[in-house]
């Protein structure tokens, strides 16, 4: 009997000891509650701590930066162009007795957060151009590098140094959101837009856009290319017609200078002998008129002259 009084006791005891006990972590901060109520100090230092046990209940809070995404958010901006904005921060916990009050948990946090970093958001980006939106606040455009799409638009407007710009626009995110934080026991770290996008209407309507200008861009490249095709066979057949007609006249030359030289020896060739050359040239007649001719000739021709005198020679 006294054996499980004993164990009883021991029993009790390690559970008031284990109920009492608790360690506070290097990446946590503490607040003991009771019944609801914070008690005590925030314990921030790591290590073995005491409560009252069973009354009391330990909150704890992260040290550490935490992480916010926000929801992506259909924005108009300053020029009425529909866009989605999907935007991150980084905050911690500053003041866990205010945010245990306020918020409870980090739950609750995250919600203040939403309601809070949505609606500056959304305040800042629809008072502002979208090129701001987009833009460096170091931009720098040369406009020789341009795209030629890009050219055929305004310039200026290209070229132009943002006001503000990306970085001054997530500061001023920042330096607003946390105005409404010390009531919150937060402490907001950094803000950053992490992607920017058109709705699905108004890109298909810029996907359109831009299939059209390539479509144009490569209609002019075409037709710069056909005419240069129709400017190189036409200088293709002026050569080739200059070198016919050069062709044909060195022929014509040639043919000439044939036929001179030709008359020339026939002439020599007559001066020399007529009566030889007279006779040769009959023979070429002879055998130009071939196997099948038949001629009508009279007897008094010249032409019948060599013909008679072979037949007599016979």
């Amino acid at each position: 009997m006294k054996s499980v009084v004993g164990t009883i006791i021991v029993v009790l005891v390690a559970l008031t000891v284990f109920s009492a006990a608790f360690v506070v972590d290097e990446a946590e901060q503490a607040i003991i509650v009771q019944f609801g109520e914070p008690r005590g100090d925030v314990i921030s230092e790591p290590g073995l701590h005491w409560k009252l046990p069973f009354i009391q209940e330990v909150r704890r809070f992260d040290k550490r930066l935490l992480i916010w995404d926000g929801d992506v958010t259909q924005i108009p901006t300053l020029g009425r162009e529909f866009i989605q904005v999907d935007t991150t921060a980084r905050w911690r916990i500053v003041d866990p007795l205010q945010f245990l009050r306020s918020v409870r948990d980090e739950r609750g946090g995250i919600t203040r957060l939403d309601d809070i970093i949505d609606s500056v958001v959304r305040d800042i980006v629809s008072g502002t151009d979208l090129e701001e939106i987009v833009r460096s606040g170091d931009w720098d455009v040369d406009v020789d590098e341009l795209d030629e799409v890009e050219q055929g638009r305004d310039d200026v407007a290209l070229t132009k140094r943002p006001k503000l710009g990306r970085e001054k626009l997530e500061s001023e995110i920042l330096k607003s959101a946390s105005q409404r934080m010390p009531g919150l026991g937060i402490e907001l770290r950094d803000v950053r837009i992490k992607r920017l996008n058109y709705i699905d209407s108004v890109r298909h309507q810029v996907e359109n856009r831009m299939i059209s200008e390539r479509q144009a861009i490569a209609e002019r490249f075409r037709a710069e290319g056909q005419g240069r095709s129709l400017e190189i066979t036409g200088e293709m057949e002026r050569e080739l017609r200059r070198i016919n007609s050069e062709a044909a006249r060195e022929a014509e030359e040639i043919r000439g200078n044939a036929d001179a030289e030709a008359i020339r020896i026939y002439g020599e060739a007559f001066g020399a002998d007529p009566e030889f050359y007279a006779f040769i040239r009959t023979l070429e007649t002879y055998r130009a008129l071939g196997d099948n001719a038949t001629l009508m000739l009279k007897s008094d021709s010249d032409f019948f002259r060599y013909l008679e005198d072979i037949q007599q020679r016979q």
